[in-house]
């Protein structure tokens, strides 16, 4: 490629604006390329076609990962400018229905009935397209593949979901791309609608919803086919916004959407105790909630998973490896890790001889993390982001594992329950861990893993170099890891939870 065309990603893009750089790259190019997922779902498309057009002398394009390429055109320009207008005046219709919807749900008197011989549907409604792993990959494919006649209606594709569960995908339809929040409260319209044709006349037992933000098609489906339904809520999306995220737009309609289906679920299963706390403190019935943490494909994740390949790729042979896997979020405390490594070699410089850090995944902190090892950088190993189910090959090429998440900025218990711990459990590796809250909960200080003080990198690095030091007390740890797991935290045991609270909720009220 010559030097005045360039290829790059949304991401990218994004950079640029956020730092100005885009303003020295104008008519810099004779050809641009953006590559994005799927061309229905790029987001503001005309500001982004418009800002291509001033990237190029020449020619623009737009390519997605199926290959199909779209030339920025004056006439594509205007297509989208027509949108464009069309949607700009149909704002106010649009979030004047929503309320009037939002209304008309809170006065419902739930009489739904639960069908033990029926279809579980599962639904998917996230607006985050292209994902190939993280913890909602790992969650939505272990609980989808142990529930009972499975039928799965997602916005998006998801990775290790298996053969025999059915799947729809139903895609947004295209209108409101250019303008927040709301491509995403109208797809509450496209979704339920397509989700009924799918399902049709089929008996179905519950709606299975993991919320997602200003989205209440579960509560619309369950009221449709009168059956329960089961809400799975990570934590408040509104407080993802605001602290991990940017505050969104239309904060009162988000809570007030938040609200509605946390009244309207006959069952609401959470990850963690704190998240249970957050709910009472709302006014949540108790009986209608489940602590059920996250869990693992122990047959999958496993340390009879041959590692030697990876270890090959990466040059980690004859090396002792730390490693970490995730998608470097704001709650990770990848950060943290890479202070605590590049400690470990300034304290212990020994350990440059024989000790890497595997740095598994990619992600928002990513950047942060590389610059904090920049004098150890030699020493570090790093993937990129991985298929899901590369994961278990790529733990198993490590000797030792890191759970570095850190506490929440505004002082709140940490409502997280990581997949990445049930996956290191389920490999029989010594990990270190932060002892935070689910964290210290699950794992046992000195017979299940070693904790430490979290966000603290000198606590974190005497952790992991009592690992490094110590192979027997890390195969002791990995092998009592390992066994409660299995014991107690593998998907199908998480599924059936889900499946008698349900059914014990529904014989109450029978």
């Amino acid at each position: 490629m010559s030097e005045d065309e360039i290829v790059f990603n949304v991401d990218e893009l994004k950079r640029w604006i956020k730092t100005g750089e885009i303003f020295r790259r104008l008519f810099r190019y004779r050809k641009s390329v953006l590559l994005t997922v799927d061309l229905r779902l790029l987001n503001k498309p005309f500001a982004i076609a418009l800002l291509l057009k001033l990237l190029s002398r020449k020619e623009s394009y737009i390519q997605d990962q199926k290959g199909n390429l779209q030339l920025i055109s004056l006439k594509f320009l205007f297509s989208l400018f027509y949108k464009f207008m069309k949607d700009f005046f149909s704002k106010r219709q649009l979030l004047k229905g929503i309320f009037e919807e939002l209304l008309f749900l809170q006065k419902i008197e739930k009489k739904r009935l639960f069908k033990s011989d029926g279809a579980s549907v599962y639904l998917r409604t996230d607006h985050y397209f292209g994902l190939q792993s993280g913890g909602s990959v790992g969650h939505i494919a272990g609980v989808l593949n142990n529930l009972q006649n499975p039928i799965f209606i997602t916005s998006d594709t998801i990775p290790t979901v298996k053969q025999h569960v059915e799947k729809h995908q139903i895609l947004p339809n295209g209108d409101f791309r250019d303008f927040r929040e709301l491509p995403a409260l109208h797809y509450n319209r496209t979704f339920v609608e397509a989700a009924s044709e799918r399902i049709g006349n089929r008996n179905v037992s519950f709606i299975y919803q993991r919320y997602s933000i200003h989205n209440f098609s579960g509560i619309k489906l369950a009221e449709r086919f009168q059956v329960p339904l089961v809400l799975e809520y990570n934590g408040s999306e509104l407080w993802v916004k605001r602290w991990w995220g940017n505050a969104p737009k239309y904060e009162r309609l988000i809570e007030d959407i938040e609200m509605l289906n946390l009244q309207q679920a006959d069952m609401i299963v959470v990850v963690s105790k704190a998240l249970k706390s957050q709910l009472l403190a709302r006014g949540i019935n108790e009986d209608k909630i489940l602590v059920n943490p996250n869990g693992v494909e122990p047959d999958i994740y496993s340390p009879d998973v041959p590692g030697d390949a990876i270890r090959e790729k990466y040059d980690l042979k004859g090396k002792i490896v730390i490693g970490f896997i995730g998608t470097f979020g704001k709650w990770h405390g990848a950060e943290v890790l890479a202070e605590a490594f590049a400690k470990l070699l300034m304290n212990f410089p020994i350990y440059k001889k024989n000790v890497a850090l595997f740095l598994i995944g990619n992600g928002e902190t990513m950047l942060k993390t590389k610059k904090v090892l920049t004098e150890v950088m030699e020493f570090c190993r790093f993937s990129n982001e991985i298929p899901q189910s590369m994961g278990p090959s790529h733990l198993a090429a490590c000797d030792l594992l890191i759970s570095p998440h850190v506490p929440n900025p505004d002082g709140s218990a940490f409502f997280g329950s990581p997949t990445k711990l049930f996956e290191y459990m389920a490999m029989g590796k010594g990990i270190v861990a932060s002892d935070l809250d689910q964290l210290g909960e699950i794992l046992k200080h000195d017979q299940t893993a070693w904790l430490v003080k979290p966000a603290d990198a000198t606590s974190l690095m005497f952790g992991m170099k009592l690992l490094i030091d110590d192979e027997a007390k890390r195969s002791c740890l990995g092998n009592a890891a390992r066994k409660e797991a299995v014991l107690r935290y593998a998907w199908k045991a998480h599924a059936e939870r889900i499946m008698d609270r349900l059914k014990e909720i529904s014989s109450e009220r029978a």
